[in-house]
């Protein structure tokens, strides 16, 4: 009876490695693999029959007739180009260090059939993105989303890079506790945004730079900032996820970079046209060096139109940058 079990299991193991529409597999070539791998005999009918109560069961095996009939396995949990896609942010992002990378592609190679997996191990070519080498980094997402949902502060230090490429603690390993409110990823990195009592503002850090985290037995604090919090809009206004003054700026900008603002700001943005070749957009943004290197980076065709006190910054962060070139 033991074997019996086993065998079903087997059937449905194989079938799900190694067909799909373009892999069919009838009864015989079945029986055949259930000999050679697990060394177990079947006959057609018990074939037939296992395949069926598979059906029952609920996976979603279907039975084709004429030329080249056969058994494939038409339905699975996630397609291949959803594997292919998921393979990529796996890839692209820089918070998970590259052995938990690769192991979890080897994972996502399961859940599709052989075959299929062989064209996703060659997708996998983009080894020399930056990795985080901080190994602590799923510990630290589990210990995040424990903590909110005990409601409880965290703990940590947080490092930053030295120039002998050591990952240290700041501020002489200053411990921090705040209450987390939420998990972003932006620009392939991963951030913590949450609540920090001391200053009684929001703050965000990367999780891939926090270590030696533990909860806390102190409730979270900031709910009533959190209430009305939009996270889509607070990463659209931050420039690589720094921090600066909140306000509204008006950028003039040649027409063909309208693309351009809108796919930074979304399609909500005011925007209207100024003169024959130029529009002007209304975005709200947290003021920083960063925000100025992305209008620096777009060239003359953008400049910051309004208000006066951003354009004087503005000026002073090009002239600071022309200055350090002139030594």
């Amino acid at each position: 009876m033991a074997e019996e079990k086993l065998k079903i299991l087997y059937l449905m193991k194989i079938l799900l490695e190694e067909t799909d529409q373009d892999h069919i597999l009838n009864a015989s070539e079945l029986n055949q693999i259930m000999q050679d791998r697990y060394q177990m005999t079947c006959n057609r009918k018990t074939i037939y029959s296992d395949v069926e109560k598979l059906q029952r069961f609920g996976l979603e095996i279907r039975q084709v007739k004429g030329d080249r009939q056969g058994y494939y396995v038409a339905e699975r949990d996630f397609s291949l180009p959803e594997l292919k896609l998921l393979v990529d942010a796996v890839q692209s992002s820089r918070f998970i260090p590259s052995a938990q990378s690769e192991e979890l592609i080897r994972k996502l190679e399961k859940m599709t059939t052989h075959d299929n997996a062989l064209q996703l191990q060659r997708q996998v070519f983009i080894y020399n993105r930056p990795k985080t080498t901080n190994e602590t980094v799923f510990q630290n997402v589990d210990q995040i989303y424990s903590a909110m949902y005990r409601n409880r502060r965290i703990c940590f230090q947080y490092c930053e890079w030295t120039v002998k490429k050591e990952l240290v603690p700041r501020r002489d390993g200053k411990i921090y506790e705040v209450s987390p409110w939420s998990l972003t990823w932006d620009d392939a990195n991963y951030y913590l945004v949450a609540y920090e009592e001391a200053s009684g503002q929001i703050r965000h850090y990367r999780v891939d730079k926090m270590k030696r985290m533990q909860i806390s037995n102190h409730a979270r604090n900031g709910r009533e900032e959190f209430r009305d919090f939009d996270l889509a809009a607070f990463s659209k206004k931050t420039f690589g996820m720094f921090a600066g003054e909140d306000t509204r700026i008006t950028l003039e900008c040649e027409k063909h970079l309208a693309g351009v603002v809108i796919d930074r700001f979304g399609t909500d943005t005011m925007i209207r046209p100024y003169g024959p070749d130029h529009f002007r957009a209304q975005v709200f943004v947290a003021v920083s060096p960063q925000f100025f290197g992305w209008v620096a980076g777009i060239g003359e065709g953008m400049k910051i139109a309004e208000p006066a006190h951003v354009k004087g910054q503005y000026r002073e962060y090009l002239k600071r940058i022309l200055r350090s070139y002139e030594t």
